[in-house]
């Protein structure tokens, strides 16, 4: 029998464990499977018809949103960070925010998965997270749901039905560059594959959509894959050394890193070849400078702006709008022989930024200088 003391103080433990139970608000156990369409249809485009809806208890603002991101040292995750922090500072969303929190964790996963759980247990009513890994996460998406946390993966994202992703078609870009090559190399030949950071799945789902349609060319094609971890002076050091080692190729292609690509082919004096690669403006650049030279370029991708609609994602749910679980965002392309300065790349800004970073039917447009004014800082 416990003594009568430390049955008083159970009594009263059990009263305050029941007196939070009623006092706590009823948004977890995740969001409930509802009919479209979207709230904002032209900006929450469902992937497919087959695409689930999902609408999680409104929440009164404002909010507490994190950003998880995990790899940072490349162009495209800085500016993704940096545009985060802009759009968190429009007077529209900032007015929605009671806190915005970003955390870099780099290329370890376990580390990205803590910061989330971090979050969780912290209260944040919702995190938008880049994956390190699209198949790690399934415990702490649970989490998310248990808690009535609103998890957006974006970019790189979550490979669950239970989570919302929003992404452009990252392997429908991968074939979209392996056509390029296919059209411009009738008798197919040797490239060079620059691929991004292993492990995540824009990586793979690039990757795949490359091979994947060059296979079904029916033509011989000798790939030979690098990692250049979508970052200039990686990307130009392993070609730099692939050039070395295998003297010639005729066609590139590559995640990101473009710019530092181009710049080994240069500095190698390797021909000009066709190129299907990213939004870089650097790249952009050289792709019209040497077009005569027989750079041929595709360049196609999506702006680091597409963090902007993972928070625009979350902050609709919280208000218990209707979101499709899996979000699909248009890409941004241009081609030979229609590269305009101006327009598409941008001959006196600097070489590191990428191209097309607005998304006008979500409303979300960003300046030079709104970007370029935030750190890439945690904070």
């Amino acid at each position: 029998m416990l003594p009568i003391r430390l049955l008083a103080l159970s009594a009263v433990a059990a009263t305050s464990v029941a007196a939070c139970a009623l006092s706590a608000p009823a948004y977890a156990a995740g969001p409930e499977i509802v009919a479209g369409p979207a709230a904002d249809p032209g900006c929450f485009a469902p992937w497919t018809d087959k695409t689930k809806f999902f609408k999680w208890p409104a929440k009164p603002g404002p909010y507490r949103i994190a950003l998880a991101n995990g790899y940072i040292a490349n162009t495209w995750r800085i500016q993704m960070i940096q545009t985060a922090k802009a759009y968190a500072a429009q007077s529209d969303v900032s007015a929605k925010l009671k806190e915005f929190k970003v955390v870099s964790t780099g290329e370890d996963v376990a580390a990205q998965i803590a910061a989330v759980n971090n979050f969780i247990d912290s209260g944040f009513d919702a995190i938008v997270v880049n994956a390190q890994n699209p198949a790690a996460f399934k415990p702490v998406i649970k989490r998310a749901n248990d808690a009535g946390v609103v998890l957006v993966a974006f970019d790189n994202i979550l490979d669950t039905e239970d989570a919302i992703n929003v992404d452009v078609d990252q392997k429908g870009l991968g074939v979209y560059w392996a056509q390029w090559l296919d059209k411009h190399l009738p008798n197919g030949g040797k490239i060079l594959e620059v691929r991004g950071v292993s492990g995540t799945s824009v990586d793979r789902d690039r990757h795949d959509g490359i091979h994947e349609t060059l296979d079904k060319t029916g033509k011989k094609w000798d790939v030979v894959e690098v990692y250049g971890k979508w970052d200039d002076p990686t990307a130009q050091k392993v070609t730099a050394d692939a050039i070395a080692v295998q003297k010639h190729f005729d066609g590139f292609t590559a995640q990101g890193g473009d710019t530092g690509v181009v710049q080994a082919m240069l500095d190698a004096k390797h021909p000009m070849v066709p190129f299907g690669g990213e939004t870089e403006n650097g790249f952009r650049k050289f792709c019209a400078k040497l077009s005569g030279q027989g750079l041929l370029c595709s360049s196609g991708g999506t702006g680091p702006a597409q963090v902007a609609v993972a928070i625009k994602v979350a902050i609709a749910a919280l208000q218990g709008q209707v979101v499709p679980q899996s979000v699909k965002l248009p890409l941004a392309t241009a081609e030979d022989p229609n590269f305009k300065d101006g327009d598409n790349y941008y001959a006196a800004q600097s070489d590191n930024f990428f191209v097309g970073n607005s998304f006008p039917t979500c409303n979300i447009n960003f300046t030079a200088q709104e970007i370029m004014g935030q750190s890439k800082e945690n904070k």
